[in-house]
């Protein structure tokens, strides 16, 4: 199933990418297209952010073990297309004009913020193969690729940053990544609990009273 199914996932991941492209053939990007561009690649980037995160809380609660053979696939698909995003910028918009774009990142606080978010991707892209899972050993890997989270936290706080007055689509990405973070906490957290709220139970066993000898 796996065999047939990694396929057809990867070119619907390709969807997005292929869809602007029909777009910009047919001259209906808008008006302004590298604005179009570089909010669709943003959008993207988000959405495999957000659908990599939610594979571990889905696999764990469908028992469907499946699911995590697709979660590298979808990091590197948001890592892809917040190439994009990036390249949009750098390219269509400021046209390789470092000076402008150190200036942007300096006093736009929401281009400095989704810059982060950016590096903070480059790593784990680098280290997502076997090699380097075996190389860095499984818990320095986990730890490392925990910085999913920060750079998923700082794209959202750049969606919402850029837009200034509709944040209902930023707010509605900042949902669901609460969501994904809250099943995260709390299962991190119940072990715990459960053994406090054990040990809490446990009947006391008193001393015997002692004799007073005369």
């Amino acid at each position: 199933m796996i065999r047939w199914l990694k396929p057809v996932v990867f070119l619907a991941c390709l969807g997005p990418l292929a869809h602007l492209g029909w777009k910009a053939y047919n001259n209906a990007l808008g008006a302004n297209p590298v604005e179009v561009i570089t909010h669709s690649t943003g959008d993207w980037t988000l959405i495999f952010l957000l659908v990599t995160l939610a594979i571990t809380p889905l696999r764990k609660l469908t028992g469907q073990l499946w699911l995590i053979r697709f979660r590298r696939m979808f990091g590197l698909f948001a890592f892809f297309y917040v190439v994009l995003h990036f390249l949009t910028y750098i390219w269509l918009d400021k046209f390789f004009d470092l000076h402008e774009m150190l200036k942007d990142v300096a006093k736009r606080r929401f281009i400095t913020i989704g810059f982060t978010g950016f590096l903070l991707m480059i790593p784990l892209a680098i280290t997502s193969t076997t090699g380097w899972i075996r190389r860095l050993g499984g818990k320095r890997w986990q730890a490392l690729h925990h910085l999913i989270y920060f750079s998923a936290l700082a794209g959202v706080i750049h969606y919402y940053w850029l837009v200034k007055a509709d944040v209902r689509k930023p707010m509605e990405y900042a949902f669901v990544l609460a969501l994904l973070m809250g099943y995260r906490v709390a299962v991190s957290a119940g072990p715990k609990l459960t053994a406090r709220a054990g040990l809490l139970r446990e009947p006391r066993l008193e001393a015997p009273p002692t004799r007073n000898v005369s």
